[in-house]
């Protein structure tokens, strides 16, 4: 898996860069705030595209060949930037690059189930979180290695998606994935989309943790700076948090991973979810009497909600059969950049009305759901081969 890691972490780290470069150019005086905030939601949007559109491609070429298409989509929309910086172009290129983004998941992790077995399921879907936040943090160092307003920022963001494509062809060939249901390969019915409702109905944990996570994921780091400024932080201090979350589930990746392969992954997002809770109220209540306390808390609030996204996969992809895998990555993951979406602003909103603390007002009872959740997972009748063929039928 190597050469397919590699190919990721490349293709993630240019399109960190280019998020941070387009995001520093349009800080420039003189551009209008209406070109700015269509250009920022151009990616969001291709994001939501790729989630759709990726299930289609890959069954008629492939997760491979999909892969290398995804390149050459993203190294077009990063090459974009290098010749031309009419600002109209930008939303085409922005669009094209959160779409190429999406469908690069919705492959990569579909892969890795559908090649995963039950007892490593969970390490190899950790080491894909670790590789795409080590990428973004890799990202970020070379933006300030090239130097934020250096011409030359787009250029390297290119190249490095260059490399991803280079390497995919001198990685060689990808591990083969384990033979299909000879019933359901020989089947003629086209597989079609597992909606949210089935996937609810299959894992409820997972469809509502994903959805968290994405909550998660967008708040916290888009937030943090406005939480910290808010309770009177120095910038420096605000930045130590964001840095002390993202290490925290940079490090807690692996330890989780190997957890979900050896204990019941509903129990380990029910110990997620209760603990996400009590971090939540102990950052809202007490967080801003302590600065080293504030650190201790968000550090171990990172290990516990920025890892219940690979537990949750790990869980529901155990739950479904392979013809569904990637149509069911790609609802999955629709749901995840949908909770990004659409809920920093109402953060915000309940920020300025209510204070800081509120920040983690809607992060807990996102966290409340999912203790729920993995609650009625665990009490309910597992879903039996004859109630999935029934699912499977309706949608």
């Amino acid at each position: 898996m190597l050469p397919i890691m590699v190919g990721v972490c490349l293709a993630c780290i240019g399109s960190a860069m280019l998020t941070t470069a387009v995001s520093l150019h349009l800080g420039k005086p003189g551009i209008s705030p209406q070109v700015v905030q269509i250009v920022l939601t151009a990616y969001p949007v291709g994001f939501l595209v790729g989630c759709l559109v990726t299930r289609p491609a890959v069954g008629q070429y492939g997760h491979e060949r999909t892969f290398v298409a995804i390149l050459v989509l993203a190294l077009l929309a990063a090459c974009g930037f290098v010749f031309t910086d009419f600002l109209p172009s930008w939303i085409c290129f922005r669009l094209l690059g959160g779409m190429a983004m999406a469908s690069l998941f919705v492959v990569c992790e579909s892969w890795i189930n559908l090649y995963a077995e039950q007892h490593n399921r969970g390490a190899l879907f950790s080491l894909y979180m670790l590789t795409t936040a080590i990428a973004v943090l890799l990202g970020q160092l070379l933006v300030a290695l090239v130097g934020p307003q250096s011409p030359h920022l787009f250029p390297v963001a290119a190249v490095t998606v260059l490399l991803a494509l280079i390497s995919k062809f001198v990685g060689g060939r990808w591990p083969v994935l384990p033979a299909t249901d000879p019933d359901h390969a020989s089947s003629a019915r086209p597989v079609k989309r597992l909606g949210p409702l089935a996937l609810f109905r299959l894992a409820p944990v997972t469809v509502v943790a994903i959805f968290q996570g994405g909550i998660t994921n967008m708040n916290i780091f888009v937030l943090t700076p406005i939480y910290g400024t808010q309770i009177g932080l120095p910038a420096g201090t605000t930045v130590g948090l964001v840095t002390t979350v993202s290490i925290a589930g940079m490090l807690a990746q692996t330890p989780v991973g190997w957890l979900s392969d050896r204990f019941e992954r509903r129990i380990i997002l029910l110990v997620q979810g209760v603990l996400s809770v009590t971090l939540c109220a102990a950052i809202a209540w007490v967080g801003n009497s302590s600065v080293p306390l504030l650190f201790v808390l968000f550090f171990v609030y990172g290990c516990t909600a920025l890892t219940v996204y690979p537990v949750a996969m790990a869980f529901g992809a155990s739950q479904l059969h392979s013809r569904h895998m990637v149509g069911a990555s790609g609802t999955l993951l629709l749901l995840y950049s949908i909770g990004n979406v659409a809920t920093p602003g109402m953060s915000a909103g309940l920020m300025e009305h209510m204070g800081a603390p509120a920040m983690f007002l809607l992060l807990g009872g996102g966290a409340v759901l999912v203790t729920l959740a993995a609650c009625y997972n665990l009490l309910r009748r597992p879903v039996v081969a004859a109630a999935m063929q029934t699912i499977e039928e309706q949608v």
